[in-house]
């Protein structure tokens, strides 16, 4: 088999949120949004394929000195440079292709400021294309080609323990075909009373949340402040006490502890509420407590293994290269994030690396959790979904239907095409627009599954995206 792409196109369009998102060290009431297509010649055959996220204000970098509007036209590179290797590449397989255009950018990533986290960034949109074209040239839904090994996934290439290791044997037997929706709760996100809501009629405060979608999972930030988080966690679990039957919690920190002294002292206190007794059955694990340049040292891995008590806890923003789940694992973390932003294929891989782990230490806790940039559809979302449902993962942060006004943001065809395709994942407002179908906490991945790469619908719908404005034209949000 030959693949190899002979063009690619970018476009951004800059989406309002409904309601304002802090995200990390930043409130987001914009966001560029980011839609790349690759034409591909498989075989001979010309396909295109998709990709679409985010620019995530302030996750990929966290430098307060540089403006947002930098900061996205970094993301601009970053994506614009690895469409530019992909345009230079050929390969036997998907797998081939992306390591190809992976370790360009990585040597290109080494000469300029860009940290590993954002110019891998840039990556995955090439590589998510990539695998959507295939799956389209060869009418194969993704979960297929991931368990038939035709992408040609080698985990070894990254974990030698993995030689010769199918990813099929380290997957479970059957994909997710439902997952539970765990719901954010920023620092000031608003849990009960009367607030100023966006006239949509969608639900704003966590209490009103849980009673419109059933929810039971949630995801906690704290800041750092350890007094601030303790009074918020146990307002927070007093508030799901009387609104839930039962339900399970993670804390993200978002890299605001700067010891494990610290992140110490807020668990232990929290574990000794009595009202809140049941802590340690609720908390799931907790996720990035500490600065990336920091997370992964011998000095902070030395003081977690000295806490025999610690909860879970995994790494995210440290997740900067492909093997930095076996530094985490070896630094004394229970293991690492997925999200499509950092990599396909590399959540692959790490699921077959945890997995493989989980076989050798059955004693000890492993984890690789589905997290979220506030995805919305009509393409990031379900392709985000699709590896998660592969992957097995039973629970998946996922906010973008709260902070989002669904798919109002694209046209009324889009959005009548998402619908039809996709009659269990989305639903149709009683405003008119398409947005998150979440029945008692849970949404379905049938469609999703069953789709090349999480999406199904026509090429002609796609154009829609012509209406965003090509990289020349597009100014980011002030």
């Amino acid at each position: 088999m030959s693949i190899d792409v002979h063009d690619t196109d970018l476009r951004l369009a800059n989406l309002e949120t409904r309601l304002p998102f802090e995200f990390g060290v930043v409130t987001m009431t914009q966001v560029p949004h980011c839609v790349v297509s690759l034409l591909c010649r498989i075989e001979g055959e010309e396909v295109v394929g998709y990709a679409a996220d985010h620019f995530p204000p302030k996750w990929l970098t966290k430098d307060p000195e540089q403006s947002l509007a930098d900061e996205a036209r970094a993301m601009r590179e970053v994506v614009q440079q690895a469409c530019e290797y992909a345009e230079e590449v050929r390969g036997k397989n998907v797998f081939t292709c992306w390591k190809k255009i992976y370790e360009a950018q990585r040597s290109w990533g080494r000469q300029t400021a860009h940290p590993p986290l954002l110019w891998a960034f840039g990556v995955t949109f090439v590589e998510r294309a990539l695998v959507d074209a295939y799956c389209r040239a060869k009418k194969t839904t993704f979960r297929d080609a991931v368990r038939t090994g035709q992408f040609g996934i080698q985990p070894g290439d990254v974990y030698p323990e993995l030689e010769d290791v199918e990813p099929r044997s380290h997957l479970p037997d059957s994909p997710s075909t439902q997952i539970d929706v765990r719901h954010t709760v920023g620092h000031e996100a608003p849990l009960t009373g009367e607030v100023d809501v966006p006239e949509d009629g969608l639900p704003v405060t966590l209490k009103e949340n849980v009673e419109y979608y059933g929810i039971n999972k949630f995801k906690l930030k704290i800041a750092g402040d350890i007094d601030q988080d303790e009074e918020r966690v146990r307002t927070i679990l007093h508030l799901l006490d009387g609104i839930c039957d039962d339900y399970r919690i993670t804390l993200d920190a978002n890299e605001q502890y700067s010891s494990v002294e610290e992140l110490r002292a807020l668990i232990n206190s929290l574990r000794a509420d009595a009202a809140i007794s049941e802590l340690g059955e609720k908390l799931l694990f907790v996720e990035q407590p500490f600065p990336r340049d920091i997370a992964l040292s011998p000095r902070i891995g030395t003081k977690l293994k000295k806490w025999n008590e610690r909860p879970p806890i995994i790494i995210d923003e440290s997740d900067a290269h492909l093997d930095s789940c076996r530094t985490a694992l070896d630094r004394g973390y229970a293991g690492t994030s997925h999200k499509n932003c950092k990599g396909v294929f590399k959540s692959i891989i790490n699921k077959c690396f945890v997995e493989y782990k989980r076989q050798k230490e059955p004693e000890k806790s492993f984890i690789l959790s589905a997290e979220d940039l506030t995805t919305i559809g009509p393409i990031s979302l379900q392709q985000d979904l699709a590896v998660a449902g592969t992957l097995g993962i039973s629970h998946v942060e996922r906010n973008g239907h709260h902070f989002f006004r669904g798919l109002n943001a694209f046209c009324n065809d889009v959005q009548r095409a998402v619908l039809d395709a996709h009659e269990d994942l989305f639903v149709q407002y009683e405003e008119g627009f398409a947005t998150l179908n979440v029945d008692d906490g849970v949404i379905a991945l049938d469609s999703v599954l069953d789709a090349p790469f999480g999406y199904q619908f026509s090429e002609e719908v796609l154009n829609d995206v012509e209406r965003f404005k090509g990289v020349a034209k597009w100014e980011p949000p002030v």
